[in-house]
């Protein structure tokens, strides 16, 4: 296997598990500003008012997007390792 297509593979890997993290961290930076916020205004300064809320969040958003995420990782496996593993399999 060429270096090229060594760090091809590796972009695609890291571009894939970005796109896999994305919506995740995205609600999780949402949520915390929002209950950062809310704790600034009203001076509750409570550790458990923003964990709990953040997992809950996250958890509902990985339920959503479990089906896409198990898509786009089959997507990389089949098109992007089997055929470097298994050429012309």
């Amino acid at each position: 296997m060429a270096e090229g297509q060594i760090f091809d593979v590796l972009r695609q890997g890291l571009w894939v598990s970005v796109r896999l993290a994305a919506p995740l961290l995205a609600v999780s930076l949402l949520a915390g500003l929002t209950i950062g916020l809310l704790q600034a205004l009203t001076g509750i300064q409570e550790m458990t008012l923003t964990f709990v809320p953040k997992v809950a969040l996250m958890l509902a958003v990985f339920w959503v997007t479990m089906s896409g995420m198990t898509a786009a990782l089959v997507d990389f496996f089949t098109r992007g390792l089997l055929p470097l593993i298994a050429p012309g399999g």
